[in-house]
């Protein structure tokens, strides 16, 4: 049987321990590894391991021998408790030894739990899953996560009490960062809250969030549009540092204009525009890009698109000249523009 999107995120919270098996697959190997993580410690327990209620079956060692998968089915341990047998990166190859031992399984026998990379819907081994009436596929695809699965996976880490903002904030990082990433930033945003009742913020969430280029490259945009000249030259240094050229930085400044000239030119007012924006932004960024916006005006902002668009004509003419020193003194100046 197929598992659609919708059901799937529930199913791997609270699988069915009388099923005789599930297939995860996917192009994205730790979207399908976090899933199976989830499945497996959530129909054996956390101690399920230890208690040697789960086999591990490499697809290679399968092959070899196609009666491992049934004597793991069939095996029973020490522990009383539902068990399962895993058959990682399994093919069309394995369908064979795999159909058989689904064939086999009996009610008491260890679930069996098959995880392979992208399958094509002509598959054997996707559609001796899909025809059984016993079994569940499900195919993990790099769409974002939707609001409730953002919600249990938060309520897997602990995390419960949580502010709207700060709720935005986390659908927002979950469909910018890859799947372990996001999981280790909820972790440590459980760890940062552990013992603190009060609601999580937005701010703690930016926190959390890994340190990225982009991240200081925003850093540096907003310093540029507050007018804060003194502050520049460390964070160009440290960019420059980092392998960040002139003409990136260029490309980022005209995009953040551009946003604020946006947000100063529509008719409801930058207050109104901000939650247009796409992708949205939250916590303190939202409130300095409203700031921004206002304070400098759609004359000033058109002036300072144009001092940008001459300076990227610059660098990307076949003239020479010192970068550095232009994009340098292309920052000054819209901090100056800003301060006026």
């Amino acid at each position: 049987m197929k598992l659609n999107a919708q059901t799937a995120a529930s199913y791997f919270a609270k699988p069915d321990p009388s099923k005789t098996g599930l297939l995860i697959y996917g192009a994205d190997a730790m979207r399908v590894a976090l899933r199976r993580q989830e499945v497996i410690r959530a129909l054996i327990g956390p101690n399920g391991e230890d208690e040697m209620r789960l086999t591990r079956i490499a697809a290679g060692d399968l092959r070899k021998d196609p009666a491992l998968l049934l004597d793991g089915v069939k095996a029973q341990g020490f522990f009383a408790g539902p068990r399962a047998v895993f058959v990682e990166d399994a093919s069309d190859g394995l369908a064979e030894a795999i159909s058989n031992a689904l064939k086999d399984w009996a009610d008491g026998d260890a679930q069996i739990i098959v995880t392979a990379a992208q399958l094509a819907a002509r598959s054997k081994l996707r559609k001796l899953f899909e025809d059984h009436t016993n079994a569940y596929a499900v195919g993990i695809y790099d769409d974002p996560p939707s609001r409730a699965e953002v919600g249990a996976a938060m309520e897997s880490a602990g995390i419960a009490n949580i502010d709207t903002d700060a709720m935005d904030a986390i659908t927002s990082l979950s469909r910018a960062l890859d799947p372990g990433d996001f999981r280790q930033v909820l972790e440590k945003i459980a760890l940062y809250k552990l013992k603190d009742d009060t609601p999580l913020t937005a701010n703690e969430v930016a926190l959390s969030a890994p340190a990225s280029t982009e991240a200081a490259v925003d850093d540096l945009l907003l310093l540029v549009s507050e007018g804060k000249a003194h502050e520049l030259f460390p964070v160009l240094r440290r960019l420059e540092s980092q392998g960040v050229g002139p003409v990136s930085l260029c490309i980022s400044a005209t995009r953040h204009f551009r946003t604020l000239h946006t947000l100063a030119s529509d008719p409801g007012g930058p207050g109104a525009a901000i939650g247009k924006l796409r992708p949205p932004v939250f916590g303190p960024r939202r409130d300095r890009l409203q700031r921004q916006a206002s304070d400098w005006g759609l004359a000033r902002l058109e002036r300072a698109l144009a001092l940008l668009l001459d300076t990227d004509l610059t660098l990307r003419s076949t003239a020479t000249v010192p970068e550095i020193a232009v994009i340098e003194r292309a920052f000054l100046r819209l901090a100056w523009l800003g301060r006026r």
